[in-house]
């Protein structure tokens, strides 16, 4: 297992206007390793991932202070180029939000937009990413039926295939299994366990044991602050703070 640092967040705080939303985190993610960000609703874990990607420069009136680096390079330093930061941080949200294309333009929408031209190149890509998500054997047939004809843990396959096509070295996931069954849920996991070999991937869950199940690290968040942070096996079952062991045994949140 690598423990190159592939991304870190030094002192970084988030605010939505005046309200300070994530509050001084200083966190490692290292190389093809899955980070669980776990806490109750509402505790800053999406706004922080949302943050490694700088997702939340599209809402107005936000702001980061501290810093966010991506092999050693902060992302928010002035002159970044947020579609090269994004190609590189891929992210898959919550509900599975395929486009209302065939199920070959969805996946090769991104490829296109950065410059992919070349049918034989782009039917490859497509291809490798579809197998990349396991999800190739279901669809191959019907690559030019609607993206929306799938069922829905299809359809999030089908989102991390598309985030996965135009080459990330993260993957961030948003609650990913939160809107599907427990075989979709499954079948995810094995995923995010299987396309580890290849990227980062930094998952936020609601679901302790689905954190427990794929992650090699767990951190904990409450009220914007990071509470702790440790090798998951660790968490589960020797957590260093009260706070962290409530939370996990079921005691709040």
């Amino acid at each position: 297992m690598s423990n190159k640092i592939k991304m870190a967040t030094r002192n970084m705080s988030f605010y939505y206007g005046d309200f300070k939303a994530i509050e001084g985190i200083t966190l490692e993610f290292s190389e093809n390793q899955v980070t669980a960000l776990i806490g109750p609703s509402g505790c800053g874990k999406s706004t922080f991932l949302r943050s490694l990607n700088r997702m939340n420069d599209i809402i107005p009136g936000t702001r980061v202070e501290g810093d966010v680096f991506l092999d050693g390079e902060n992302i928010y330093a002035s002159g970044m180029d947020m579609v090269e930061i994004r190609k590189r941080v891929g992210m898959v949200f919550q509900k599975p939000n395929p486009f209302p294309k065939t199920i070959f333009n969805d996946v090769a929408y991104g490829l296109r937009v950065n410059g992919v031209k070349n049918k034989s190149e782009l039917q490859d890509r497509v291809e490798a990413s579809l197998k990349a998500a396991a999800i190739w054997d279901e669809v191959k047939d019907r690559l030019n039926e609607s993206a929306l004809s799938l069922s829905g843990g299809q359809q999030q396959r089908l989102c991390i295939a598309r985030a996965l096509a135009i080459g990330p070295e993260v993957l961030l996931l948003d609650e990913p299994c939160s809107a599907l069954d427990p075989i979709a849920t499954q079948k995810i996991e094995e995923l995010i366990r299987e396309l580890k070999k290849n990227y980062t991937i930094i998952i936020v869950t609601h679901n302790m044991q689905q954190a427990a199940r794929v992650s090699d690290v767990t951190a904990f968040f409450y009220m914007g602050r990071l509470i702790e942070v440790n090798k998951t096996e660790i968490m589960f079952t020797k957590p260093s703070i009260k706070q962290t062991e409530d939370y996990i045994t079921g005691r709040f949140g």
